[in-house]
């Protein structure tokens, strides 16, 4: 079992130690935000044949140029095609075809004049009062995807832009890796959910609410998973086991608390009552030290530490990474940025720190971090305030203002990711 490694081989380790979920194959609509199991080639040619991307008259450039509005070129109109249909004679010189938007060109058609440029004169006639679209307006078969191209790659994530290509080609039902069921479980006497019972106990100061139950739900659907809250189980060892043997049916289990070295922190013994593995045990950082990987009956099991800052940091370090990999993302970690510290840093114990800052472009260009304010393990609204993760060295004792150290954001928006762990 490793024990007291660094935050970067903590988490390589369970990187290491997670599966890429068996990919299935799904409906176009319920394959949004999966990562793509195959290497897919075009069966056709996109567009399936050269057509109009205006509504107008498809014509012979050599017929229109030099038309304007004091000499225009009168063509005979021999047919209409509506979007859906298909031509049934071919332009040849003086001719033109009522085309829409979409619709399939006649052999011979080089160009289609917007409709604002022609006028009707009467039956089976149109004048033309402008060359501008003389060889324009076409889409020729095939000029966005030749039939038998690689379309997509093997680990693409699918987001609308990628499951409208794969509409256009019919590649109906993709294999995708699918959403990881994450079931979840919290320990401890002093905590309760917000039932209505729980809600009375806590507003009357007798018990704590649950927060990790909320914040660990809502990080679980951002990391693309579904999850399945078990509930708490108390400071009880056979509670704790009862609710592992709940969750052993799931693809990860995490849980809360009870991974210390505290009498009441029943986690890991639980977990070695039903045969399961502790294969990483605390980890040289804070906050979030005490941190237990293993597996149940092949189920790979995270335990998170209790206090809510600890929950929330070492899930992004750890389990988030974890829930990518098994998805199929080959980049599982967050990138890190180069910012100024914006504050002189006084640091405890020779631990890596992750502290909570809010980073900001400052007038002059620079991205400063500062503090969200106290940083101790149980001061949730730290985390509520910060859009990033401040790394400090474990040899920084303190850190002067304007030090550059990297961060970790936190921002959804335009994330990005990197294959190794950036701390």
């Amino acid at each position: 079992m490793l024990s007291r490694v660094t935050p970067g081989e903590a988490a390589r380790f369970i990187l290491e130690h997670v599966q890429v979920l068996r990919p299935e194959r799904r409906p176009l609509k319920d394959s949004l935000d999966r990562v793509l199991a195959e290497d897919v080639a075009s069966e056709i040619d996109l567009p399936p044949w050269d057509n109009s991307s205006m509504d107008g008259y498809a014509a012979r450039t050599t017929d229109v140029r030099g038309a304007t509005t004091q000499q225009p070129v009168v063509l005979e109109l021999v047919e209409t095609v509506a979007a859906g249909g298909f031509p049934a004679r071919a332009i040849t010189q003086g001719r033109a075809t009522r085309v829409f938007t979409g619709s399939p060109v006649p052999e011979g058609a080089d160009c289609v004049i917007r409709q604002e440029d022609v006028d009707v004169q009467g039956a089976g006639r149109v004048a033309v009062r402008s060359d501008r679209d003389a060889g324009h307006n076409i889409r020729r078969r095939g000029e966005d995807v030749r039939r038998g191209a690689s379309v997509l790659g093997r680990g693409t994530l699918l987001g609308p832009a990628q499951i409208g290509v794969l509409a256009s080609i019919a590649h109906a039902r993709p294999l995708v890796h699918p959403a990881p069921r994450v079931a979840f479980f919290g320990s401890g006497e002093e905590i309760v959910d917000l039932d209505e019972a729980g809600t009375a106990q806590v507003l009357a100061g007798r018990k704590i609410a649950s927060a990790n139950s909320y914040t660990l739900d809502g990080m679980i659907r951002r990391a693309g998973a579904i999850p399945r809250d078990l509930g708490l189980a108390g400071d009880d060892r056979a509670a704790i086991a009862a609710k592992f043997e709940q969750a052993a049916s799931a693809d990860l289990i995490v849980t809360t608390g009870g991974v210390s070295v505290g009498e009441h922190d029943h986690m890991r013994t639980a977990l070695a009552d039903l045969g399961g593995a502790l294969e990483l045990w605390r980890v040289r950082m804070r906050p979030g030290a005490p941190l237990g990987f293993g597996s149940l009956r092949g189920t790979p099991w995270i335990g998170l530490p209790g206090n809510p800052v600890s929950t929330m940091v070492t899930f992004e370090l750890f389990a988030r990474p974890a829930i990518r990999r098994m998805q199929g993302h080959t980049r599982a970690f967050r990138e890190t940025v180069l910012v100024h510290v914006g504050e002189p840093l006084q640091l405890g114990p020779p631990l890596q720190h992750f502290l909570r800052v809010v980073v900001r472009a400052e007038p002059d260009g620079q991205h400063v971090a500062r503090l969200t304010g106290a940083q101790g393990s149980g001061i949730l609204t730290s985390m509520a305030h910060a859009n990033a993760l401040l790394i400090v060295p474990e040899d920084r004792a303190s850190v002067p203002a304007g030090t550059m150290l990297p961060a970790i954001s936190l921002e959804e928006d335009g994330a990005r990711y990197t294959s190794l762990p950036p701390f």
